[in-house]
């Protein structure tokens, strides 16, 4: 019986974090929750500060806890954790050796072409961003506009063929195609398997837009909707396509990426890598040929550019927030240690892997998720969150194909589609790689229905409840003229990232909303941040090689280095948009991979029962025996 975190660094460590947590944060819950007492004395910078130490020595102490790996959710975790995400742990100073080292050390298990050239494309930015910064973000823009104004077609054609295919895999016989084979058992409890994916897959927009995207729409209408600006007409529409944008298309293009590699990972033996939805073309050999080489740089490309970019947004937007809120002036240097403290605790997290720190961090996540959305059942505008909530839900379900194939008609729509729709299922398409992979590494034992299931159905279930809950609220104060939200947010640079403080301090419990929705904000990035570390540190390494800790300090850090390049050189915008173009090759390959799957399964595949199916054989068990067959019985 193995135990994980037994070293005495990791020990050491975890001594030194109980005290940090244990002071900050009893100076944050006096603060927040006592103010009259203990507020004239704390400055608020003091607060910020207290606050993420609260927050990070919490999560990093969380992360390192240890774990008998036989007892894992009650799984032989050696047998089949180390298949789906495996990693090697050196320990402190064998990971140091091991960044150093030359000849057999770090750089000689990395594949030069995955590991060089993203390397060399994001060093290649950065200084063309220094040293052109105006032709640099001209050229960038100047690709996406082309992209998503003249392709949008392409997204939105990916996008619903996704949702087709995912809805024939819930109906379907290909839905009861065991992965791994019929022995197979999946190595986490369903509530994990659950959890792992969700907070992986969200990051914190899920968070800040909650309460401001349906006001967005609410103050500029989408042309679909026809209907005036801050009017009644408009409110059920706003609420609906801001659950549109996040519902079950969006999940779909993870489902459509991480299913096509999670059956030929596990039926067919192809090695956990992005390239592998290639597999009917290439076959298992040929993913290591140039064109399945370019498929996994995409894919590093479009994981370390997103997942960066959105760590300075987020420490831009968490800190923007706080500003709004108590008038922390926190200057240049703020952004840049949020940041570096939330790729430290990402690093922390992934180097434990996937059973100890992104499992409990994960849970966490949830946890908290769901507490919030139990307070603001209990304390928001009920009977207009449900009258509302109702019908955006039902046009939603009514309007969801004309939603979905809508292509604008005139400039001004074409330019709103461009921007809200287009761009976000591009988003969504450019996080697919890592997404999809690491569910497709979650899935083994699982049948594909269920995969659709939880990957597609269960997330928009959660999604929908956050957005009825907080776009509902916000929707209900602004209407009705309680609160200005939207003047609230104006000033702003990035006004969503304020949207929901105005929001809290209208409701009773405000000050314990808003201490949530802060950790919210940091456990979901950090979720997001530690599984894209791990999933990159095994796309770049070797294949027949699993990454080491080195590996992931060393992924983990260049994506911290990204953001923090990103926060004091800028480009956010040209770096995010560039990330966001892999988009568009993913949602291409997600169409060949669909078809490349496809044929495996008519191919391979048959005789498997559908739920349909099913149903009428039970039916036509219980029937009686029809006129004709009396008749002939009487005979």
């Amino acid at each position: 019986m193995a135990t994980q975190g037994t070293s005495a660094v990791e020990a050491s460590v975890r001594k030194a974090l109980v005290p940090v947590w244990a002071l900050s944060g009893t100076l944050v819950v006096s603060v927040f929750f006592f103010p009259s007492l203990v507020g004239s004395v704390v400055t608020r910078r003091s607060l910020l500060v207290a606050t993420l130490l609260f927050f990070g020595s919490g999560l990093a102490y969380v992360a390192l806890l240890p774990l008998d790996i036989d007892d894992a959710d009650g799984a032989d975790a050696r047998r089949t954790v180390p298949y789906l995400l495996r990693a090697r742990h050196l320990g402190p100073v064998g990971t140091l050796r091991d960044l150093l080292a030359r000849g057999r050390g770090f750089l000689a298990r990395q594949d030069p072409v995955t590991f060089g050239v993203p390397v060399a494309a994001f060093t290649l930015f950065f200084a063309a961003r220094l040293g052109a910064p105006a032709r640099t973000q001209a050229a960038v823009d100047a690709v996406e506009s082309v992209l998503l104004q003249e392709f949008g077609w392409l997204f939105l054609g990916a996008t619903f063929i996704a949702v087709l295919f995912c809805l024939f895999l819930l109906v379907g016989p290909w839905g009861e195609v065991k992965l791994g084979g019929p022995e197979a058992e999946p190595a986490y409890t369903y509530p994990t398997y659950f959890a792992m994916f969700f907070t992986a897959g969200i990051a914190a927009g899920i968070v800040f837009w909650g309460p401001a995207e349906a006001l967005f729409h609410y103050e500029t209408p989408p042309p679909f909707l026809d209907a005036e600006a801050r009017s009644s007409g408009v409110v059920v529409g706003s609420l609906t396509y801001a659950l549109f944008h996040y519902g079950f298309s969006a999940w779909s293009a993870y489902l459509v990426v991480g299913i096509p590699i999670a059956y030929f990972a596990y039926q067919r033996g192809a090695p956990l890598r992005v390239a592998t939805i290639l597999t009917p073309f290439l076959g298992v050999d040929g993913l290591d040929s140039y064109w399945g080489k370019l498929v996994d740089v995409l894919a590093i490309f479009a994981t370390i550019g997103g997942i960066a970019t959105s760590i300075a947004l987020v420490g831009q937007q968490f800190l923007a927030g706080i500003d709004y809120q108590w008038g922390v002036a926190y200057g240049p240097l703020g952004p840049v240690l949020f940041v570096a403290g939330l790729t430290l605790v990402a690093v922390v997290s992934a180097q434990s892997g996937v059973q100890r720190g992104i499992r409990r961090l994960s849970g966490v996540g949830v946890a908290l998720f769901g507490l919030f959305v139990l307070l603001m059942i209990g304390v928001g505008p009920r009977s207009a969150v449900v009258e509302t909530g109702t019908a955006a839900v039902g046009t939603y379900l009514r309007e969801f194909v004309p939603m979905s194939l809508y292509l604008g008609e005139g400039w001004v729509a074409g330019e709103w589609l461009a921007n809200w729709t287009v761009w976000n299922w591009s988003w969504w398409f450019s996080w697919a790689p890592f997404a999809g992979l690491f569910l497709a590494a979650l899935s083994r034992g699982r049948r594909v229905r269920t995969v659709v299931l939880t990957g597609g159905v269960a997330t928009t279930a959660a999604t929908f409840v956050w957005f009825l809950l907080l776009g509902g609220t916000s929707l209900s104060l602004q209407h009705s003229g309680t609160v200005d939200i939207l003047a609230a947010m104006e000033p702003y640079a990035t006004p969503e990232a304020v949207a929901g403080f105005p929001l809290f301090a209208a409701l009773p419990l405000g000050q314990l909303l808003t201490f949530l929705f802060l950790a919210l904000i940091v456990v979901f990035i950090v979720t997001s941040a530690d599984t894209s570390t791990l999933v990159v540190a095994i796309l770049t390494t070797r294949r027949e090689l699993a990454p080491t800790t080195g590996s992931i300090v060393f992924w983990g850090g260049l994506q911290g280095v990204v953001a923090v390049a990103v926060l004091l050189v800028g480009g956010s915008d040209a770096l995010q948009a560039a990330a966001v173009l892999t988009g568009g090759p993913f949602a291409v390959l997600s169409l060949v991979a669909l078809a490349g799957l496809t044929a495996t399964f008519r191919r391979h595949e048959r005789g498997h029962p559908s739920p349909i199916g099913r149903l009428r054989a039970a039916i036509g068990k219980r029937t009686i025996a029809g006129p004709s067959e009396v008749l002939r019985e009487d005979d």
